[in-house]
């Protein structure tokens, strides 16, 4: 469906779950593709949160292939909460999930090549909250927003936009029961559902859109529930 033949593709994150699909789509579709990430992999081991390690990456990907097509954000922010999270944990979200993402697109900025895309992978969390979730939540709200401001900062030269993934499970579990039928459409989502949407986005398909934020979550964030509709009961006791 997608022909991305000598286009460059930097993925954070891409070792495992979402972004490894991101990465495996990419690579079926002919693109190269540059992975950095804290698990091993074949491009590049490191940590997003460190700035010199980005630079070190971002150096390499430009020595190897002086040009990049595609930056998809992806790396999970750490989670934690108001309860036991710290200072240093919750600076570090940020790092992780707002800082590099803005840093890599200023490193790469001179490179991107005509067409060139940016995907933030934020989260269904950028909307809505469980409780002690406070890091990633502020993180993930937080590349929804840079992603507009990078849209209109990188107009005419890049388009940026951001996924916001629902439950996605990595091990493709089939779900049944209330698990499934809780979710408008019907299922949990697997890592191909948001792959998918991320190149189409960097396709020429998806040329006239940027700055937007698409969420993929089975349409649980559109479902109003109140209490004793439909089976649905509050327990104020747990």
């Amino acid at each position: 469906m997608f022909n991305f033949k000598d286009k460059v593709a930097v993925v954070t994150g891409g070792a495992r779950g979402i972004g490894k699909c991101i990465c495996e789509s990419f690579r079926a579709a002919g693109a190269t593709v540059c992975v950095i990430d804290i698990l091993e992999n074949d491009y590049f081991v490191g940590d997003i949160a460190d700035k010199e390690t980005l630079e070190r990456f971002a150096n390499k990907v430009i020595r190897d292939f002086g040009h990049v097509d595609y930056l998809i954000n992806n790396a999970a922010p750490k989670m934690c909460g108001i309860s036991d999270g710290g200072y240093e944990d919750f600076e570090y979200a940020l790092k992780v999930g707002v800082t590099a993402p803005f840093y890599l697109s200023k490193l790469f900025a001179p490179y991107f090549s005509e067409g060139a895309s940016i995907i933030n992978i934020s989260s269904s969390r950028d909307r809505m909250s469980q409780p002690e979730t406070e890091s990633y939540t502020a993180a993930k709200g937080g590349i929804s927003a840079l992603t507009h401001a990078l849209a209109v900062s990188l107009a005419g030269r890049v388009r940026v936009n951001s996924v916001s993934p629902g439950w996605i499970d990595n091990n493709y579990t089939v779900y049944e029961g209330a698990d499934a039928t809780q979710q408008p459409a019907g299922r949990v989502g697997n890592p191909p559902d948001i792959a998918n949407m991320v190149l189409y986005l960097c396709s020429d398909m998806a040329g006239f859109i940027t700055g937007e934020n698409i969420c993929i979550d089975g349409g649980m964030t559109r479902q109003m529930i109140y209490h004793g509709d439909f089976g649905w009961s509050l327990d104020t006791k747990k």
